[in-house]
Order: C-alpha cells, then structure tokens, then sequence
C-alpha cells in the first residue's frame, strides 16, 4: 500500500507538470496587439508625410511634403459586425500653419490575434500574433490580387498585382527606432515586400523594370511610428510611345508627435 500511495503522488506530480506545460505552450508568449496601438477616441499621431509621384507622363519624379494628423474619431462597427475604430487622417502644410484638410478615412479592426487595417476597401492585416521575430504572415491575404479591372461599369480601374504574396515579417522586436520625434525605446519593425525586377536601381531605357518596398514599424505604446512604401514599374520606349515612362507612387510616414 505504502508503494500504491507514492506511485499516486508521482502520478499527480506528473500531471501537474502536464497541465502546466500546456498552457505554456497555448498561451502566446509576446506582447498583445493592443501594446502597440492607442485605440481610443482623441488619441493622434502626428507625421511628416513624403510623397512620391510621377509627372509629366511619367519622366520624372517629385515628392510633395506635408504634415499628416491621423485622429481616433469614433468607436465604429464594421460590416462584419466587428467592433473597431474609424481615424481620420488631416493634412497641413509642413509648417503646420495652414489649416488641416481631412484627406482620407481607414478602419482599423483589433481582433484576438490580428490587427487589421481597412484603407480604401482594402483589408490588410497588420500585426498578427504571436509577435516574435521571424514570425511571419500572408498580410494581403483579403485583397483579390489576382483580378485586374479597366474601366469595368460600377468597379472602375485597378491592378493589385503588386500587392500578391507578400510576407509580413516580424524583425527589431523590442528594440529602439529613431524617428523625427526622437527614438522610441521598445518598437517593432514589420518587413512586408522588397522586390524588383529588371534593374531597378539603375533604369536601363531597353528594359522593362519594377520595384516594391514596404516596411512599418510600431512604437509600443503609440502605434505605428514610421511607413516607407514604394512601388513603380517601368516601361521602356515603344514605337508608340518613343519616351520611357514609369508609374507608381511612393509614401513615406515619419513621427513628429503623439499625445
């Protein structure tokens, strides 16, 4: 009997590292979604926006600046019936001093595991758990990116091609990233495309060329805290058209302040 009770004892010893073991393994160990975001009405983050376009039937870039105010306007229901937050973005000049146009609204839906963003009907998925470096994620996985339309009655002209496959990665997790603010202490750093074809760095006039860039970074604590995207393709002279021309756009989001 006396050995009957000690096999018993091991036995519950046993199970409770059991238990335990498995709600390790369950539960997420990083931070929560909500560390890196300040979902509440009020709440802004105030950036030098930079952005790239191409003019003059596209033979040359130019960069237009401006300040952007992206505001936490309303608690929202999306038409999923998900709760989330509709935010507002403001533009001024790069001084602030004229007056501060609303130039876009986006959504942004917190779930348990993803954080998503819905910016001209497109639904991106953000941050995603667990956060953890080389962790990584299909981030357009909601955008058709395999239809192109032109001049379709009712769906107008879009190509998101561009946006096909890419990996979300998480990578700098809890370190710090300067930005025009100054440098935040804890962050993380979202790598989502970097692709090229041709020679993208040097345009060859013979060449069809195309770059895609982009890469967020969030302030824990804040949001998100700086933005570079790019994407342009190139089409060389034709017999059509005898001058190389490249479309696209570029943004860039620097933080200056948040409250």
């Amino acid at each position: 009997m006396p050995g009957m009770k000690k096999l018993q004892i091991y036995f519950l010893i046993l199970c409770f590292f059991i238990v335990n073991s498995c709600r390790k393994t369950a539960a997420f160990p990083s931070d929560q979604l909500s560390d890196y975001m300040q979902l509440q009405v009020g709440k802004y983050i105030t950036y030098r926006l930079d952005s790239l376009v191409f003019i003059n039937f596209g033979t040359q870039d130019s960069i237009a600046s401006y300040l952007a105010k992206d505001i936490v306007d309303a608690a929202i229901v999306d038409n999923l019936g998900r709760p989330g937050w509709r935010v507002i973005r403001y533009i001024s000049d790069t001084t602030g001093t004229s007056d501060w146009t609303p130039s876009e609204a986006y959504m942004v839906i917190p779930t348990r595991e993803t954080l998503e963003v819905i910016e001209n009907n497109l639904r991106y998925q953000k941050l995603k758990l667990p956060i953890e470096n080389g962790f990584n994620w299909k981030g357009n996985s909601y955008i058709d990116t395999r239809t192109t339309y032109q001049n379709s009655p009712g769906l107008g002209s879009w190509d998101f091609t561009y946006l096909d496959n890419w990996d979300y990665t998480y990578d700098s997790i809890g370190k710090p990233f300067t930005v025009l603010s100054g440098t935040v202490p804890k962050t993380i750093t979202v790598h989502q495309a970097n692709d090229s074809t041709g020679t993208p760095s040097n345009i060859v006039d013979t060449l069809i060329s195309s770059r895609t860039f982009s890469e967020e970074v969030y302030g824990k604590g804040i949001g998100l805290i700086y933005k570079n995207f790019l994407y342009w393709q190139y089409q060389p002279p034709n017999i059509g058209t005898p001058v190389g021309s490249t479309t696209g756009y570029g943004i860039k989001l620097n933080m200056i302040d948040h409250n």
